[in-house]
Parts: structure tokens; C-alpha cells; sequence
């Protein structure tokens, strides 16, 4: 089995509309929305949930009042002022200020205090019109999106394992952090997407740099290359300089917003020279996949 991650280092340039046109042009494949902070793939691709978990992703302190004697440990030592204290209530874990690090239940003489796994959003399991995804939402303000993405990986590749499908495809989220890591660790191929503006250069370089540090190969494509052709000319460069083979460049058109609010990817909505370009970058990802 292949794996493709899709990624841009900065949000906007157009990176789940190449995911859904590839998710339609591809065959014997399963989905995978790695981008679980903000999951938008599933506005193009209409899933219908098929299994739904929760996903506990870290753990919280929780005060056993029975053993509590409000001696104030907690409240001197905790250094993100997340212990509250009134004479009626006594202490009490302010769930928004604490950072979870465990010095309360560790310091704690009585041992009141102790660290419960939290729910921190929930992962699924859908059906679309161009196979089986998997997909996630993570919580309001919540933390350990990384492993939220290497937990949807890891239940994609079970899902291509089962009904032996032959490539995995993962949108994933923008950025060069934890999350990015963890949906590009291990795979075959990655399609950097950027855009001919100067955060775009800079932020697909960032990525490129990521992309060599875990030794992953790479492909650039430019989304709206002929809004600066100055800047594309740029990127064309970086490309032939690194030695990276830039397999698009997406012209500029206002049909795809169309193709979008009718939630359809730009290869089954007809966006003209879009759509063109788009299925000839889909057999030089797919000829890359298979060398």
C-alpha cells in the first residue's frame, strides 16, 4: 500500500480542493483528513458516518473531595493559577487556566488529587461517493491534535488493509508542527501545495525543509500560479535549485468557488482549464507513487 500526504505550510492555498479532485480521479483507495484542528474535506465530499469514537487524547486532575482537608498545596504550587479557593467551595480545578501537567496530584500530601483521562473530541468513520474516509474532530481549545492524527492514520491504513486497497491519501493540516509531523512520518510521497505570495514562498519552504529532515520525497505544486508570475517564477527556481519537481501550477478561476459551493471537487464540476490541469497532476503524483 501507498501513502500520499497532501500538505501546504500555510492554510488557504488550496490544499483539500486538490485532495478531493484526487480523491475522485484516484482508484482503490481509502481517505484520510489529517487536518483534524480545522476538517473540511468532508464539505466537498459529502460523508455519511458510518462508526463514531471518542478520542481521549491526554488526562486531567480531578479532586476526590472526601479526601481533601484544603490545606492549599495545590494552590501555592500549581504555576498557572488553575486552583481556585473559596471559604464555601473550597479548592477547586479551573479547567481553562490548567495546563494538565499532574504537580498537583503529585504534590498533593493527601492524595486527593488524581489524573482521569479526558475526552478530547472524536474520530469517524465515513462513507462517500469516492470510497471510505476517515476523519476527525477535535474539541473546542483542546490539545494533543498530533496524536489525533496518527490515531485517523492509523485506522485509515486499517481500513485499506481490510478491503485491500492499494493507496492511502491524507489531506493534511497546514503548518510545520506536531500535527504536520505526525501526517507525514513514514509515508511515500508528499504534494507540497503552495500559492506565488510571499507567506506562501516562505511557508512552502518550511515545509520542504521538514519534508528533508524526515528524508520524504516531495512534489510542489502552485495554486493560482498567474496571481504573481514574478513570484511563480521564484518558486520555479526554488524547485530547479532543490533538485524538486513541480508537477502543477492551478490558474486562477472564480468557477472553482462555484465548484465548491455546490460541493464538488473540481474534476466533477467542469472548471475548464482547472480541471485539466488538475487530472494531468494526478498521473504524475500517481506515476511517482508507483517508481
Amino acid at each position: 500500500m501507498k501513502e500520499l500526504t497532501i500538505i501546504s505550510g500555510k492554510g488557504g492555498t488550496g490544499k483539500t480542493t486538490v485532495t478531493a479532485a484526487f480523491a475522485i480521479l484516484a482508484e482503490n483507495k481509502v481517505l484520510a483528513d489529517c487536518d483534524v484542528d480545522a476538517a473540511d474535506l468532508h464539505l466537498i465530499l459529502t460523508p455519511e458516518e458510518i462508526s463514531s469514537n471518542d478520542f481521549v487524547g491526554g488526562r486531567a486532575p480531578q479532586i476526590n473531595y472526601e479526601k481533601c482537608t484544603d490545606c492549599g498545596e495545590c494552590l501555592r504550587l500549581c504555576r498557572f493559577d488553575a486552583i481556585d479557593f473559596s471559604p464555601e467551595s473550597g479548592h477547586k480545578i479551573n479547567e481553562f487556566a490548567c495546563d494538565c501537567c499532574a504537580l498537583c496530584a503529585w504534590a498533593c500530601p493527601e492524595k486527593a488529587i488524581s489524573m482521569i483521562d479526558t475526552i478530547n473530541g472524536r474520530w469517524f468513520i465515513s462513507a462517500t461517493r469516492s470510497g471510505k474516509m476517515v476523519h476527525a474532530r477535535l474539541g473546542i481549545g483542546e490539545d494533543n491534535s498530533g496524536k489525533l492524527v496518527a490515531l485517523v492514520r492509523n485506522q485509515a491504513k486499517l481500513l485499506a488493509q481490510k478491503d485491500n486497497l492499494e493507496l492511502l491519501i491524507n489531506d493534511g493540516p497546514p503548518g510545520i508542527g506536531c500535527p504536520v509531523t505526525a501526517a507525514i512520518t513514514g509515508v511515500d510521497l508528499v504534494l507540497i501545495v503552495t500559492e506565488p505570495t510571499l507567506s506562501g514562498m516562505h511557508d512552502m519552504e518550511r515545509v520542504h525543509g521538514l519534508c528533508r529532515h524526515f528524508d520524504i520525497p516531495a512534489l510542489v505544486c502552485v495554486n493560482r500560479y498567474d496571481l504573481n508570475l514574478i513570484n511563480t517564477q521564484k518558486i520555479r527556481d526554488y524547485c530547479t535549485e532543490h533538485n524538486l519537481k513541480l508537477v502543477g501550477e492551478i490558474p486562477l478561476d472564480p468557477i472553482v468557488n462555484k465548484a465548491q459551493v455546490a460541493r464538488q471537487s473540481v474534476v466533477e464540476f467542469d472548471c475548464g482549464r482547472v480541471s485539466q490541469v488538475v487530472r494531468e497532476m494526478w498521473e504524475k503524483v500517481k506515476q511517482e507513487l508507483s517508481s
